[in-house]
């Protein structure tokens, strides 16, 4: 590789880690993120291995001057909840497309764009539309790009496991999704960036699309009583209708920082597992971690 690998949204949940599997091979990183500042403080000031450069993916000149020089740029921003001018379509659609679009322009080499598994352009789900358009809009732009679709990711720190876990701990009696049907084949995020890695830098990746499950599927109900058990405590479990949750997330949108969302439910509304036959982990040579592996760490830093 005769250049750096510049990650946009490199100080994210997944994009950190991104940046820190790339080093752990010597490869030069340029962490593009709307505030550089910010990744200075999470990765260190400046050197020839790792650069933070401010980049906003809504700005062609900004996310040009990321790329430029570059070999290779993994697009790992990702938005699960609109706000604002950040909607799944500016975010998913239209900034994905600008980012193949200057990669292209510039040169670059390798392109690996985080899509998820279930992305659908036809889709009633906005977010799962919006993903699975932005994969036709990248590959229209980038045709040799490379897609890295991951389950629902777990680990410390993250916005799935560790809420359900205190939600769990707290509550007396927890009303899930449906009756907790929803399979889920979730992802160690750490495997998840260790596979973009890995795709960012073999040729034979090229135009490929892997879908990133964990080695388990789960019913919502299974995953629920996994953690309470990891927790020792008493999962009480009551189902509650998908229609009474649509209400309960269309009346939570008018708050300032909604808890749920109807474009929530309906993520959970459909199976997010990887599809019979496709390309994934294995074929990049790693060995995905399952939750009850790591559910103690997750569990720690809660």
């Amino acid at each position: 590789m005769t250049g750096p690998v510049t990650v946009l949204g490199g100080t994210g949940f997944l994009g950190r880690r991104v940046v820190a599997r790339l080093r752990e091979t010597d490869i030069p990183v340029r962490v593009a993120s709307r505030h550089a500042e910010h990744a200075r403080r999470l990765f260190g000031e400046d050197t020839d291995a790792l650069q933070s450069i401010a980049a906003d993916i809504h700005d062609d000149r900004t996310i040009e001057r990321a790329l430029a020089g570059a070999a290779a740029a993994v697009n790992a921003v990702s938005l699960y909840v609109e706000y604002g001018d950040e909607t799944f379509q500016s975010v998913h659609v239209a900034a994905a497309q600008r980012v193949a679009r200057q990669a292209r322009s510039v040169g670059i080499q390798k392109l690996a764009h985080v899509s998820g598994i279930g992305s659908d352009p036809k889709s009633s789900s906005k977010y799962i539309r919006a993903r699975g358009e932005g994969e036709v809009v990248v590959k229209s732009a980038f045709p040799s790009a490379t897609l890295i679709r991951p389950a629902a990711m777990f680990g410390p720190g993250d916005a799935f496991i560790t809420p359900l876990a205190g939600l769990l701990k707290r509550l007396p009696l927890f009303a899930m999704f449906g009756r907790g049907r929803t399979r889920l084949q979730p992802a160690f995020v750490d495997d998840v960036a260790q596979a973009i890695a890995e795709a960012a830098q073999r040729p034979d990746a090229h135009g490929k699309t892997f879908e990133c499950a964990g080695p388990r599927v789960y019913t919502y109900e299974e995953l629920l009583r996994t953690v309470a058990d990891a927790m020792h405590v008493r999962a009480r479990l009551m189902p509650m209708p998908f229609a009474a949750w649509h209400v309960i997330g269309g009346i939570a949108e008018w708050l300032p920082s909604p808890p749920i969302t109807r474009n929530q439910v309906e993520l959970m509304e459909t199976d997010n597992v990887a599809s019979a036959g496709s390309t994934g982990f294995a074929d990049l040579g790693i060995a995905p971690r399952t939750l009850e592996e790591i559910l103690p760490s997750i569990l720690r830093q809660r």
